[in-house]
């Protein structure tokens, strides 16, 4: 059944962070970090609305300059998907969509949002659902060899006939009985979520669970809690995935766009 519920994105931006401070004002290519994820948030087609939430007087005052509308919330927020959770709390519409969009996900294009949104539009018994994009090839080999780097680097997901998630692990999930045979695969989850309100709510009511505590992945509250994930598998049709960790990404990512150009304008 094709859901009639708005969509709303929200953008969380913390200022104070452990390995970045100031993340969300970081210049990129002339840019703000901020106010380009807030324009791929804007162009997005099936957003009906997009808000920036943050703790920070220094972040609401910038990104009012380029139009954007600012919810403020506590500093006590621990995680983004808290963050959104305080901005959604005067949210009557239980059924209403919202997407978690983090604010460093400069390089996520906004036709992949839109597919997560459309998703939970065209199925409203939908109430969780997020993106995955499959690797094989090169691509499967060089996601692997990072991994023997960063271990912790990169989530995989395997889900069942309906596309809903089975298990998000940050070890390669299936594992490859054939080493590197050529009809390997695995598909890489991507960190974007769209939430009915009353199962982000549900899900902050939860205590951390203990798949959760050891992968460090919030996703598996909903799973061990039986509250079912939609997997969109999505193409990035030729554009580079990323976000920005530290301040030596932004290099990586000025160098990303200045290969293959702005996603918006």
């Amino acid at each position: 059944m094709i859901s009639q519920s708005k969509a709303t994105i929200i953008i969380p931006a913390r200022y104070e962070s452990s390995r970045f401070p100031g993340k969300p004002l970081a210049m990129i290519n002339g840019l703000t970090m901020i106010e380009r994820v807030w324009r791929i948030a804007n162009n997005c087609k099936h957003a009906d609305a997009v808000y920036i939430a943050t703790d920070s007087e220094i972040i609401a005052e910038h990104v009012k300059l380029f139009g954007a509308k600012v919810i403020m919330t506590d500093e006590s927020c621990r995680t983004g998907t808290d963050r959104v959770a305080q901005a959604t709390e005067d949210f009557t519409d239980e059924n209403a969509i919202v997407v978690s969009l983090q604010g460093d996900a400069v390089l996520t294009p906004p036709w992949i949002i839109d597919e997560v949104i459309h998703a939970m539009k065209q199925h409203d018994t939908v109430c969780l659902a997020t993106p995955a994009v499959k690797l094989k090839g090169q691509a499967l080999q060089d996601f692997l060899a990072h991994k023997k780097i960063s271990p912790s680097s990169g989530t995989t997901v395997v889900f069942d006939k309906e596309r809903n998630a089975l298990y998000f692990s940050k070890q390669p999930i299936p594992f490859d009985y054939n080493a590197n045979s050529p009809e390997a695969y695995l598909y890489r989850h991507i960190g974007l979520y769209a939430y009915r309100v009353n199962t982000l709510r549900q899900l902050q009511a939860l205590e951390q669970s203990p798949l959760e505590k050891q992968e460090k992945l919030e996703q598996l509250r909903a799973l061990e809690n039986g509250i079912p994930i939609r997997i969109v598998c999505v193409d990035y049709q030729g554009r580079s995935h990323g976000s920005v960790d530290t301040p030596q990404d932004v290099k990586v990512i000025e160098k990303i766009i200045a290969a293959e150009g702005e996603l918006v304008a």
